[in-house]
């Protein structure tokens, strides 16, 4: 028998071929979907066409970056690991983004990994995730800060891939996020890799579109290079992506406080989970908020207020939020609100700048819509993990250490 580590309950086979595992950003399946129906996607074809398999799983709610990348990186809920969004409100009443490692209550599988002689490595584009995926000692770098860093060694890590990075709004940071993972793991011999990427493109432009065929082609040939390479690859999606527009083209949103305050909610405060440093993705609007009340006693004026909106199709108190999604109830709102497919929830209108989205229709996600990602292991699994309606995002690790065929 192999050997084995064990994070958060669960054990883990030492990797016996390097492992490259992907947090997809932003791959609702419907990109996924058309890339491989009209050819844009040939090596990931190919895999599919032999031992490959590609599945539908569920991601974490709220379905954002942070939540669903710490999952993956975890392989447990948001109620174990204790991050439920972007951003959160502490115990003093301050809005913080959720980038420290102290907010962390579950160990990560690549920290577990390294504990027991793994050579490990995480690269994420978007910097804001680094510090939590490099906890306990994780080598961990970001194609956004690509610049700014350097190997043990001191080798700039520009160096180590062979060109500079994109920008952060760029489509290209993607593809850069994957050539870097494997130059430096080439470099570091790294056996358990992750790479996390950036949903700017999804955010920008639907299926089909132009850009869009134009990521998926060089993102398919990015995993040919991996594949080519030796790694098994693997990749999960944290969230899907859903346009939320009108009828004349502008950002569907209902602004949260404006009606509380109109129904005579005093003290409220709404708090988008989606917040995070790049506007221009999402203007900080997504499909689900918290609601923080000053007064409990206000709690079914407020439910009843926020439930009556038109877009907005559930409105569940912390309790029951946590419980329905495995959220720790201590790190969201007294209420939580999901909206629908083709709606975002924000605080008020002066809060939200709508020109950050520099002319480009606004797509998002974080609500029950964008649940559905595809989950795919470009190898033969065994057939108990082929089927069935509980495989999550978080599952990726188990699938590429445990559940080769």
């Amino acid at each position: 028998m192999g050997r084995t580590f064990v994070a958060n309950d669960r054990e883990y086979a030492v990797p016996r071929r390097p492992v490259l595992a992907v947090c997809a950003d932003g791959w609702d399946p419907d990109y996924v979907d058309d890339a491989l129906a009209r050819g844009h996607m040939p090596r990931l074809s190919e895999t599919l066409d032999g031992d490959g398999c590609y599945l539908i799983g569920r991601a974490q709610v709220p379905t954002f970056t942070n939540p669903n990348n710490v999952a993956i990186v975890t392989g447990v809920s948001a109620a174990r690991n204790g991050i439920a969004g972007n951003h959160y409100r502490d115990e003093s009443g301050r809005e913080v983004q959720v980038t420290d490692p102290s907010f962390l209550r579950a160990d990560t599988i690549h920290r577990t990994a390294a504990a027991a002689g793994v050579g490990v490595l995480c690269v994420t584009a978007k910097e804001k995730l680094r510090r939590l995926l490099a906890y306990g000692g994780v080598p961990a770098f970001s194609a956004e800060a690509a610049h700014e860093q350097s190997l043990a060694d001191g080798s700039p890590i520009v160096d180590v891939v062979g060109r500079p990075a994109p920008g952060i709004y760029d489509w290209e940071l993607s593809v850069y996020t994957i050539d870097l993972a494997l130059a430096i793991a080439t470099r570091l011999g790294s056996e358990l890799v992750y790479a996390s990427l950036t949903d700017f493109v999804q955010h920008t432009v639907a299926p089909g579109e132009p850009l869009a065929d134009e990521f998926y082609r060089a993102i398919d040939a990015a995993l040919g290079r991996a594949l080519d390479a030796g790694f098994v690859v693997g990749l999960a999606a944290d969230h899907g992506m859903r346009a939320k527009t009108g009828p004349d083209g502008h950002p569907n949103v209902r602004y949260l406080d404006e009606a509380l305050g109109a129904a005579g909610v005093s003290g409220a405060h709404t708090l988008c989970p989606i917040t995070d440093p790049y506007v221009v993705h999402h203007a900080a609007l997504g499909s689900l908020a918290w609601v923080h009340l000053a007064d409990l006693d206000q709690l079914e004026r407020a439910r009843g207020a926020l439930a009556s909106l038109p877009g907005v199709e559930g409105v569940l108190d912390r309790h029951a939020a946590a419980e329905a999604f495995d959220l720790p109830a201590d790190r969201i709102g007294d209420l939580v609100v999901l909206a629908d497919e083709h709606t975002v929830l924000g605080k008020s209108r002066a809060a939200h700048d709508l020109g950050s989205l520099n002319g480009h229709a606004l797509r998002s996600h974080g609500g029950l819509h964008e649940r559905a990602v595809p989950i795919i292991v470009c190898s033969r699994l065994a057939p108990a993990r082929t089927a069935g309606p509980e495989l999550h995002n978080r599952d990726l690790h188990d699938l590429l250490l445990n559940r080769l065929a």
